[in-house]
């Protein structure tokens, strides 16, 4: 078996626009003659590697606490895109994806595809970018694809990864009513046996 971290580093990742910048603060520490070492961390939800539950976008929307697991952890699909992925496009995908998908490189997800993402019954989709969509239509995308009930994982690092099928597991944190979670996400692949 062979993992692959696909997460970011929380601290020092780039934020969203708009959001604060994650800090580390020291509570206790040997060196001060405290018995341990203790810190505190002060976040927002979505920085770095992170899944957005659909309160996020949705009123009623489940919260990360109530997320169902099976959504983020199972058979998984990496799959190589650059650019706007169009409704055509996603339609044209779908049949060789599993109900998980995590899209390698810079692309955004248009409210179309969003459209044919959220009709196809996923679970979860996955980016390498801070969100799904670009500003113009985040909202709009993120109400879609949340709406029907999957989970956005975003903030990925899958330079490392090749496309192909993989074991997902990005359980949230159990937080009653937070719209989102920060996560270590990791791929589990198979070893290949080379017989010849």
């Amino acid at each position: 078996m062979i993992l692959h971290d696909i997460s970011r580093e929380l601290l020092g990742c780039p934020v969203y626009p708009g959001d604060p910048a994650p800090r580390l603060e020291p509570l206790c520490r040997l060196e001060w003659g405290d018995p341990c070492n203790t810190s505190a961390l002060s976040a927002c939800l979505h920085n770095a590697t992170h899944l957005d539950a659909p309160r996020h976008f949705v009123r009623e929307g489940a919260d990360a606490a109530a997320l169902p697991l099976d959504l983020c952890v199972g058979e998984c699909s990496v799959a190589a895109f650059e650019g706007i992925l169009l409704g055509a496009q996603a339609e044209e995908m779908l049949p060789r994806l599993h109900k998980r998908v995590l899209f390698k490189g810079e692309m955004e997800i248009s409210p179309s595809a969003a459209f044919v993402l959220g009709d196809a019954g996923l679970k979860l989709v996955g980016v390498e970018a801070q969100s799904v969509a670009g500003p113009e239509h985040t909202a709009a995308v993120h109400r879609q694809l949340l709406g029907s009930g999957m989970a956005l994982l975003e903030g990925l690092d899958l330079s490392r990864v090749r496309p192909g099928d993989y074991f997902l597991f990005a359980a949230p944190l159990k937080i009653a009513g937070a719209d989102g979670t920060p996560v270590r996400a990791v791929l589990v692949e198979k070893e290949r046996l080379d017989i010849g």
